[in-house]
């Protein structure tokens, strides 16, 4: 069973990869987006992290809870909302209990990532963070390295793509060849789920 405290790990292991990896998110935002992607949750992240170290929610919903509204109020551009509302709609799926099982995280993260595509319209193959979201999800029933497997898959399949949704599509064909940047951050954030089980 998972409980608050693997939520706090889960939410600091993406903080530091975010932290690791913020110079190549806003490096692959540089061609087709605003080349802020890194810096923006970096900031983010960072909130959330100093947040948890302060105050520790005592369920699993609860920490995600925070963490998507600090996200929200601290993160600029579209990622602030589209991350903010991944983790308040996860946590509120998951409701008050003291420990969830991975089950459960599964079908909350679906949740989430629903609410995701119904703030940004976007669809698989849309060239968004979906792309790495909507598989990992698919794949979490065979447990967290199945799911970082299949978002940094997902991710990496963005590239051949024609972006349809966000700051990106407005470049139309000269955004295909560039590895979308909101699929690579949102497969960190699947990847720290495997840290944050080892931990």
């Amino acid at each position: 069973m998972l409980d608050a405290d693997f939520f706090r790990r889960w939410m600091t292991a993406t903080a530091a990869s975010v932290d690791r990896e913020a110079e190549w998110l806003t490096a692959l935002d540089s061609p087709i987006g605003d080349a802020d992607h890194g810096s923006n949750l970096q900031r983010g992240f960072t909130a959330v992290r100093t947040a948890l170290e302060k105050e520790a929610p005592d369920t699993p919903g609860a920490v995600l809870t925070l963490a998507g509204r600090l996200l929200i109020s601290t993160v600029g551009g579209a990622s602030g909302p589209l991350y903010g509302t991944l983790l308040r709609r996860t946590g509120k799926a998951l409701g008050d209990a003291p420990e969830v099982g991975e089950d459960q995280l599964a079908e909350a993260l679906r949740a989430g990532v629903d609410g995701v595509m119904t703030l940004g319209g976007a669809a698989p193959g849309d060239k968004t963070m979906v792309d790495a979201l909507v598989p990992a999800v698919d794949a979490l029933g065979g447990g967290f390295a199945a799911a970082r497997a299949a978002a940094e898959e997902g991710a990496e399949a963005t590239t051949p793509l024609q972006a349809r949704k966000g700051r990106a599509s407005y470049l139309g064909e000269r955004s295909i060849g560039h590895q979308d940047p909101g699929a690579t951050s949102s497969a960190l954030l699947i990847a720290a789920l495997v840290e944050a089980a080892e931990a």
